[in-house]
């Protein structure tokens, strides 16, 4: 096994783009009102069968269900039942930076977990006032107990989709407490939101995030509707790979979204991650675009590609990397991830897998995947 250190003209430093936490039984009933809220807060409770679910507005959500810690545990596949087969390192920022360490991961890009991987899941909540608690006090917990334990963990926060005027609100305040980055659910329409992606009303959304200098991340998994469903006689662990395989094919859809909106043209500062990416797909659906805008006489100054170009990212994990021949992306447009604690993270073996993986690329474009992207687009240096 090689040492971090041959790693052919990497940094030292790595920085993986989309880890995520997961949330302790205490995040919420800590922070919200039981005597204003009652039990609607997000809490642990015991099933008769003694696996446990989270609560949510009288919404259960099992354990299992919820994307789990599993590069820690012996069967990848298995998802804790209750939560003390939790790894501390899930939950506790202290835990979380000696596995970091472990694997020569000096920084990380935080997502929620329980709250939804990019936070959709309060979306659902009818009272919108309960729903806008949950997120801030997220927001708060993310900030007061990750961040401020060691910088190397990087916040990014979740928002509110009831109005578009609320969304942008909780990105001044969050941005202003510290997070680094804005984790927006795709399609908010499909999640219950009020206001589209491509509507003129979302225009403050944009622009606040443009103006903060932070980038607008969209993970892929967030909204199923537009994903390709599992067989129904497919095992549950035949569903969830089946699952891993799909679920960042629906991608296409945000993408050609974001790209086709205007939205880039109009703010063209404004960076775009679309996380949990892999680009075996990129050049399709890039070239495809060009091809249909052309073919409709398209009057933008700039093709659908030339814009991800200039400002929108995939991520890389586990996928060999050759750009030759590809002139719809170049190395500005990757970041590296490991998707820690996920089953399909490459801890602990993340910069010898990333060494085969990118070992075709010149050394300075290396550099630029897994460490000086993320620099430039959170603002690290």
């Amino acid at each position: 096994m090689a040492a971090h250190g041959e790693f052919p003209g990497s940094p030292e430093e790595f920085i993986s783009v989309d880890d995520h936490v997961l949330e302790h039984p205490k995040v919420w009933t800590d922070r919200l009102s039981k005597s204003l809220w009652g039990d609607q807060i997000p809490h642990l409770e015991e099933a008769d069968d003694g696996t446990q679910f989270w609560l949510i507005d009288s919404v259960k959500v099992p354990l299992s269900s919820i994307p789990g810690p599993g590069a820690l545990s012996r069967d990848r596949a298995r998802s804790p039942r209750r939560w003390e087969d939790v790894p501390a390192a899930a939950y506790d920022p202290k835990e979380r930076i000696k596995a970091m360490k472990s694997d020569g991961v000096s920084r990380s890009v935080l997502y929620p977990t329980v709250a939804g991987i990019a936070g959709e899941r309060f979306v659902w909540l009818k009272d919108h006032r309960f729903g806008r608690a949950c997120i801030e006090a997220y927001n708060d917990w993310l900030i007061e107990e990750w961040a401020a334990a060691n910088p190397s963990l990087i916040p990014q926060c979740i928002v509110p989709l009831y109005s578009v005027e609320c969304a942008a609100a909780e990105i001044q305040r969050a941005v202003a407490k510290g997070h680094r980055g804005v984790i927006f659910p795709v399609f908010p329409t499909l999640l219950g939101g009020e206001f589209k992606l491509t509507e003129s009303d979302f225009e403050p959304v944009w622009r606040t995030c443009e103006e903060l200098g932070v980038p607008l991340c969209l993970h892929s998994g967030c909204t199923t509707q537009i994903q390709f469903p599992a067989y129904s006689g497919f095992s549950d662990t035949l569903a969830e790979a089946f699952q891993s395989l799909t679920r960042p094919l629906s991608s296409s859809f945000t993408v050609a979204t974001t790209l086709l909106s205007g939205a880039l043209l109009n703010h063209p500062d404004l960076q775009v991650i679309f996380t949990d990416c892999p680009i075996g797909w990129g050049r399709f659906i890039l070239e495809t675009l060009d091809y249909l805008s052309q073919l409709g006489g398209s009057s933008h100054e700039l093709t659908p590609s030339e814009l991800f170009r200039r400002q929108c990212h995939f991520t890389v994990t586990w996928e060999h990397v050759d750009l030759q021949g590809w002139k719809h992306l170049g190395p500005e447009n990757l970041l590296w991830a490991s998707h820690f604690p996920l089953s399909i993270s490459t801890w602990p073996d993340s910069r010898n897998l990333t060494q085969i993986n990118l070992g075709l690329l010149p050394a300075g474009d290396r550099r630029k995947i897994v460490c000086d992207n993320a620099e430039a687009i959170y603002g690290l240096n």
